[in-house]
């Protein structure tokens, strides 16, 4: 029945980050803001709701390995996965925005941060608020730089279809679908992992993590098949940023959380590496398939190292 419980609970909360995204697009655009920004942060905090929902559940539940884990897996899976699968099924492209001199720096600070404030062991609410500090501060930066980015002139089509009373509607059932489907997933994911002797952390960063992945994949997937690969772009980057400080801080906010950078060395490593991959593909423009597939080779080590210990444990569980 856990296993049932925990499906329906991920499809609530991609249904419900669906209804998020499509609503704060629509009202970016009815206000000409511009398509990166769009990605970078509406988009990117709107694909971030179900880690955050599912961190902050898992930290009420006093389940810290689990509330990290889902960050940590997170930003691993949207580097190597989704923008594996980006450069793979997009045409060679050249954006015009410079990734790296302006963007590709914000995805590596929160990471380094994160790690020097866990090297005590714990993420306080002091270590809480600096991170929400690092979020503002990087939606600051995208305010003053937003003069620099081509806004795309709003349809006259949009302007007559767009109505408040809709977008707030599907927006509050967008919130209620992550909120309680983020609930619903931690207790059958904690239940599945007492059934099976598989920690906290290992369902946290691969089942859950990837679970709550999906809208970054879903989402920026659809935008690089129209064309709009500085949106998907501008959502990884956005989205990592994230999870890191939002997501984590939010968790630490409702209980201290403590965690062990030796024991989990190299999940915090390959999200470590994963990141200085994409500034190296942003700093030399290899926005090609074969980047796509170096990434994709990483996430393949990184699943080998999770996903083969895991199924010994199960085994020897059934058996």
């Amino acid at each position: 029945m856990d296993f049932v419980i925990f499906i329906l609970a991920m499809a609530g909360l991609i249904f419900g980050a669906d209804f998020i995204v499509n609503q704060s697009e629509r009202i970016a655009l009815r206000f000409n803001i511009s398509e990166f920004i769009i990605g970078s942060t509406l988009i990117a905090l709107g694909t971030s709701l179900p880690e955050m929902a599912a961190s902050m559940a898992a930290s009420f539940d006093g389940k810290p390995d689990l509330a990290i884990a889902n960050a940590v897996g997170s930003n691993i899976i949207n580097i190597t996965l989704v923008l594996g699968v980006i450069f793979l099924i997009s045409k060679p492209f050249k954006p015009t925005r410079d990734f790296f001199s302006k963007d590709s720096i914000w995805a590596l600070m929160p990471i380094l941060i994160f790690l020097v404030m866990g090297i005590d062991g714990v993420i306080s609410k002091i270590d809480a608020v600096l991170l929400f500090v690092l979020m503002f501060a990087y939606l600051l930066f995208l305010v003053q730089d937003a003069n620099e980015e081509e806004v795309e002139e709003v349809s006259d089509e949009l302007k007559e279809n767009f109505s408040w009373i809709n977008s707030i509607l599907l927006l509050l059932v967008g919130f209620i679908l992550v909120v309680v489907g983020a609930n619903f997933a931690i207790d059958s994911a904690s239940n599945i992992a007492v059934q099976f002797g598989v920690s906290d952390w290992i369902i946290g960063v691969v089942v859950i993590a990837f679970g709550t992945s999906l809208p970054e994949l879903i989402v920026s997937v659809a935008a690089a098949m129209k064309g709009k690969v500085g949106m998907a772009i501008g959502n990884i980057i956005g989205s990592n940023l994230a999870n890191t400080t939002m997501v984590i801080g939010g968790a630490a906010m409702i209980n201290t959380l403590k965690v062990d950078l030796n024991a989990y060395y190299f999940d915090l490593t390959l999200m470590t590496a994963a990141t200085i991959m994409l500034i190296y593909i942003t700093a030399n423009k290899l926005y090609s398939k074969p980047a796509g597939i170096s990434l994709l080779i990483l996430l393949g080590l990184f699943l080998q190292e999770k996903i083969y210990p895991t199924v010994e444990v199960i085994s020897k569980t059934v058996n």
